[in-house]
């Protein structure tokens, strides 16, 4: 199906109350066969076992395509169509990011202004780059933490983004400030409370007020708590552990809102795309100015590029991330980029701004079947001699890679059939200078753990070996990974210290290094 907007309606309006109709003018403004395009993305859904997904391109400025795919929820149903709303989790930065350049453009900030101009409780691991963290820094990934570092402190927690900020006092960096990439939520977390402290407004009123309502972006919302009693919504999905596809609960996480809390559908994220490719005009209005445009797409932090990807892509000679976007190179052309990945919802935004063109992926699927279909998407329009499958390559990597950690996982040695130590020593408080306290209590023969800033994240502990445990979480999440609880002992032989760990690409547990806490010392950090 196929979308060509009329310039003498407003688009929001036919985008709420019609039907996506297969209009010739579309097909007229590309030599794309965007029915072959249709039947690659059906086929693409099939084989990746996703429940469902949308996808729009903006072409000259005009939305081109947009259609939905699949089921809103594997078990309820619903179909998918280009008015449903997913969340698009980090495609969120981009937002963020342009709300502090319509600040510049208005004199109120500068892109070099310290931080702590703004955030004065701000405090990192090092004075001198907490007083020299820019605007800039915020944005690029260079503040010198590891890529998701301390995200846990939002996953699920009850902590405000004050708390947050402040937790991030005890995070440990792992290159030097300004010399490499680590991709942080927190530092937009942050660059949200400069929104907040230089208006006067909550950041989610701000973006409401300065790009959703100009752009008629009226089902675009900026928290999983706006979502109670709209229609029309996917539901998140996790993957099982034979690969079926589970419907799984959406959590509010509005303490990461800044970093990747809007939730919209293709054809709201279309008209965003259209401002981005405008330089931040629309339909005549000017949001914010060129220069900012140009300083948020320009190359803030290099990133390096792998051999294996100079393999797959060799026409990639660079790549670096923007001001809450990505951008590289391909066939000539630059990209601007970004991806998202929410509880049971991946997504994916790239624009090509000398084609004119941009494509946006959302999906209810932990799959990363959004980066083979924008691929593809793009060689279509490049125009690009015998393009590869993007999906089946993509499908037999992960293939490889599955039958790999199969393997692996084969070898693992078996638990064993009972602990030597006494339950009971395991039993107590334990204490994360990062993230705050945790317990293991014991209930029926079984040792149970809770994270007591998150209240949905515990489980019970299966003895698997030595001081080791298995974690069988209370909520399957589709974020959650198989964890293990590993306790420590003393100088005295006594359980001392306790870990987590767990081979989860999101989240580093391991920085948490729980401390047990002695009788009446559990003062509050």
């Amino acid at each position: 199906m196929i979308l060509a907007p009329k310039s003498l309606f407003r688009l929001t309006l036919l985008l709420l109350l019609c039907a996506i109709y297969v209009l010739p003018q579309a097909q007229a403004q590309t030599k794309v066969d965007l029915n072959k395009l249709d039947t690659y993305y059906q086929k693409a859904l099939k084989d990746w076992n996703v429940p469902g997904m949308a996808i729009a391109i903006v072409k000259g400025d005009s939305v081109i395509f947009a259609k939905g795919y699949g089921v809103l929820d594997n078990k309820k149903g619903g179909t998918v169509d280009a008015n449903s709303v997913f969340g698009i989790a980090s495609n969120s930065k981009a937002y963020t990011a342009a709300a502090l350049a319509t600040l510049v453009d208005a004199g109120k900030i500068n892109w070099k202004d310290k931080v702590k101009k703004y955030v004065p409780n701000l405090q990192l691991y090092d004075p001198f780059v907490t007083e020299n963290l820019t605007i800039e820094d915020l944005l690029s990934h260079r503040v010198g933490l590891k890529t998701f570092s301390g995200d846990l402190l939002w996953y699920n927690t009850t902590y405000s983004r004050e708390e947050i900020i402040h937790r991030m006092r005890y995070l440990k960096p792992t290159y030097g400030f300004r010399d490499g990439y680590g991709y942080s939520n927190l530092m937009f977390i942050t660059a949200g409370q400069v929104v907040e402290n230089v208006t006067g407004k909550t950041w989610e009123n701000y973006i409401k007020e300065t790009f959703l309502q100009p752009l008629g972006m009226s089902r675009t919302y900026t928290s999983v708590n706006e979502l109670k009693g709209v229609s029309n919504v996917a539901s998140p999905h996790g993957f099982d552990e034979n690969g079926n596809p589970y419907a799984t609960t959406q959590v509010a996480w509005d303490n990461w809102n800044p970093a990747a809390g809007i939730f919209t559908s293709v054809n709201q994220q279309a008209q965003w795309m259209r401002l981005q490719l405008n330089r931040g005009m629309y339909n005549g209005k000017r949001i914010f100015s060129e220069n900012s445009s140009r300083n948020m797409w320009a190359a803030h932090n290099p990133m390096p590029i792998s051999k294996r990807a100079e393999e797959i892509t060799p026409s990639t000679h660079f790549a670096a991330a923007g001001l809450g976007w990505f951008v590289s190179d391909y066939q000539g052309r630059k990209l601007i980029y970004h991806g998202g990945g929410h509880e049971g919802m991946n997504s994916r935004t790239v624009l090509v701004p000398e084609e004119n063109l941009g494509v946006v992926i959302l999906t209810n699927s932990m799959s990363s079947i959004m980066s083979p279909l924008a691929n593809y998407t793009i060689d279509q329009f490049l125009e690009i001699e015998n393009s590869r499958d993007w999906s089946r390559f993509n499908l037999d990597a992960m293939a490889q890679a599955k039958k790999q950690s199969e393997e692996k996982k084969s070898k693992e040695k078996k638990k064993s059939a009972k602990a030597t130590r006494n339950l009971n020593e395991y039993v107590g408080t334990y204490r994360s200078q990062v993230y705050g306290d945790a317990t293991i209590t014991l209930k029926n023969g079984k040792l149970e753990l809770q994270l007591v800033p998150a209240p949905a994240l515990g489980g019970t502990l299966d003895f698997w070996q030595h001081e080791i445990f298995n974690l069988d979480w209370k909520n399957k999440f589709a974020l959650l990974h198989p964890t293990k609880v590993r306790f420590l002992t003393g100088e005295d032989g006594s359980i001392a210290e306790m870990r987590l760990d767990s081979n989860n690409p999101d989240f580093h547990f391991d920085e948490l290094e729980f401390v047990k806490v002695k009788t009446n010392t559990s003062a509050k950090l």
